[in-house]
């Protein structure tokens, strides 16, 4: 399964790498990312491959939060189908 993960605050150092070790952690593949800071925002989309993924769903989605948390970050992980389906015309 390939899932979306955004993330959107106010940047700070090591984002992507937390995320980043965070999916090598639960073998979750980064198969494609873009990313871009507004001013100070910092802005990012990343798509993942969750099938060799060790962990269930609850805990991927516990893992991120706690990572958005203490980075006071806005971080959202959404399965491509239903990303796709949210933003089709």
């Amino acid at each position: 399964m390939k899932a979306v993960i955004t993330v959107m605050g106010k940047d700070c150092v090591g984002v992507i790498a937390k995320i980043s070790n965070l999916c090598s952690q639960m073998n979750i593949n980064i198969e494609d990312v873009t990313q871009s800071i507004m001013q100070d925002m910092f802005c990012m989309i990343m798509l993942v491959n969750l099938e060799k993924c060790d962990q269930p769903m609850e805990e991927v989605r516990r893992r991120l939060d706690k990572v958005a948390a203490e980075m006071q970050m806005e971080l959202h992980l959404t399965r491509e189908e239903v990303f796709d389906a949210m933003h089709h015309i």
